[in-house]
Formats: structure tokens, sequence, C-alpha cells
């Protein structure tokens, strides 16, 4: 099941106060980027973060993003500063993305 325009919507209005985000579609679901990095994504109407420690802490219920897949870490608040804070927080933790030729 591909993820709604309406729930990318209310996923963007939660990160309103994140640097710099973008998206990029892949196969129905949603990339989220901030600066270049890959911090999470939106899966059958889900908003999953990475799996970094500072998104741990503030959100620890794991659910694979789709079969097979690596488990990432559930968005269960629709607080915008918290969200804010923790993107913010995982960014030095996450890889950089790839230079391109």
């Amino acid at each position: 099941m591909a993820s709604s325009e309406e729930y990318l919507d209310y996923v963007l209005d939660l990160l309103r106060d994140v640097p710099a985000v973008t998206r990029r579609k892949m196969m129905g679901e949603y990339m989220l980027y901030s600066e270049g990095i890959l911090f999470g994504g939106i899966y059958d109407d889900r908003f999953l973060l990475k799996d970094a420690p500072a998104a741990r802490e503030a959100f620890p219920g794991e659910q694979a993003p789709y079969e097979g897949a690596k488990p990432m870490l559930l968005v269960d608040s629709e607080d915008p500063a918290l969200i804010a804070s923790v993107v913010e927080a995982m960014l030095p933790q996450l890889p950089a993305p790839k230079k391109k030729r």
C-alpha cells in the first residue's frame, strides 16, 4: 500500500522546525532528508526514523518499513519541537551522503 499525499503533508508539517527537509518519492513511499542526509521515511502511512541512538531514546518502538527490511523507529509524537530536536540530534550519528562522480 502506498502512502497518501495527505499523510505526507501531515508529516512535513510535523517537520516544519527541521532545517532543509526534502523528500524523494520511491515506489509509492517517501524518503526524508535533512541537509542531504537520509533520516527517515514514510511507509504505508507510518512515519519512521532510521535507528540512531538519539532517535532510539525518544522513540523506542521498532517496525520494519516493509518485509525483509531493517527495523526503523516509529514516531509516535505530534510535537514538532520534540521531533525537530530528535532529528537534529541524529544527523551527526548518520552516514554522510555519498559523493556523486
